[in-house]
C-alpha cells in the first residue's frame, strides 16, 4: 500500500505543475473594463492557484487507480480491513480548515471590501428591470431603453430595482452583479477604465443573470463607455432637465 503512494505522489507533482502552468499562461478571462474587474480576476486566479494541488491530487489518485487496479478479467475479492491513519486525517483536516478560513478572509471579506469601496460616487444611474427589458434613468431624469452609456474613469453607483420578478443586473466586462428585487433598491458600484462599446467586446452589455422567465436569455442591453464630456452631451440630448 505504501508503495502505491510513490507513483501517486509523482503524478500529483506533475499534475500540479501542469495545472499551475495552465492557470498562469492560459488566459480564460474576458477583457477588464472596470477597476472592479481587476479585483474579481485577481480573486479568481488566487482560487485557481489554491485549487490546483487539490485537483491534482484527485487526478493523480484516479490515474493511478486506473493503471494499478484496472480489471484484467480476474476475480477480485475485498482486501483486508484497514484502519484510519490518524496522522494523515489530522493533517488533512488542519490544512483544509486553514485553507477554507484563509479563503473566507481573502479574497472573501477583503475582496468584497475592495469591490464595494467607498460609498461615494461621481454619478448615480437608476436601473429598472422588467420582463424582459431594462430601463436606464440618468441623473438628469433622461431615460433609455436601448443602451446604457457610462462615463469612463468616473465612479458610478447603480441603483437597481425590479417591477415584477427577481432579475439580476450583471455587466460581464465590469465583473459586477447585483440582484434586482421587487420593492427593494439594491446598489452596486463600477468605475469604467476605458472607452468602448459592445462592438469592441461582447461582454460590454447588461445581462440578466437570474432566471426570470421565457425571455431571460434575451434580456440584454448594450453598454457604451464614453468620455465624461460626451456622456453629459448624450444624456442632455436624449432629454431630461439637463
Amino acid at each position: 500500500m505504501r508503495k502505491s503512494w510513490l507513483p501517486v505522489g509523482f503524478l500529483w507533482l506533475v499534475y500540479t505543475i501542469l495545472i499551475l502552468a495552465l492557470v498562469k499562461y492560459v488566459n480564460v478571462l474576458p477583457t477588464q473594463w472596470a477597476e472592479e474587474a481587476q479585483v474579481v480576476d485577481e480573486a479568481f486566479l488566487l482560487l485557481m492557484y489554491l485549487a490546483a494541488p487539490v485537483m491534482a491530487m484527485v487526478l493523480a489518485v484516479m490515474t493511478w487507480g486506473m493503471i494499478a487496479w484496472r480489471s484484467d478479467g480476474a476475480d477480485r475479492e475485498d482486501g483486508p480491513n484497514t484502519h484510519t491513519n490518524r496522522i494523515v486525517v489530522t493533517t488533512w483536516l488542519v490544512l483544509t480548515s486553514a485553507l477554507a478560513i484563509g479563503v473566507v478572509i481573502n479574497p472573501g471579506f477583503i475582496g468584497l471590501a475592495e469591490i464595494r469601496g467607498e460609498p461615494s460616487s461621481d454619478y448615480v444611474i437608476e436601473i429598472e428591470a422588467s420582463q424582459f427589458f431594462w430601463e436606464v434613468t440618468y441623473p438628469n431624469g433622461a431615460t433609455s431603453f436601448d443602451e446604457l452609456v457610462v462615463p469612463a474613469h468616473m465612479r458610478v453607483r447603480y441603483d437597481v430595482n425590479s417591477t415584477d420578478v427577481h432579475h439580476s443586473f450583471w455587466v460581464p466586462a465590469f465583473r459586477v452583479k447585483i440582484d434586482a428585487v421587487p420593492g427593494i433598491t439594491t446598489r452596486v458600484f463600477a468605475t469604467a477604465t476605458a472607452e468602448g462599446s459592445i462592438e469592441d467586446d461582447i461582454n460590454l452589455r447588461i445581462q440578466c443573470a437570474e432566471l426570470c422567465g421565457a425571455g431571460h436569455a434575451a434580456m440584454a442591453m448594450p453598454v457604451r463607455v464614453v468620455s465624461d464630456a460626451e456622456w453629459n452631451e448624450y444624456i442632455t440630448s436624449i432629454g431630461g432637465s439637463g
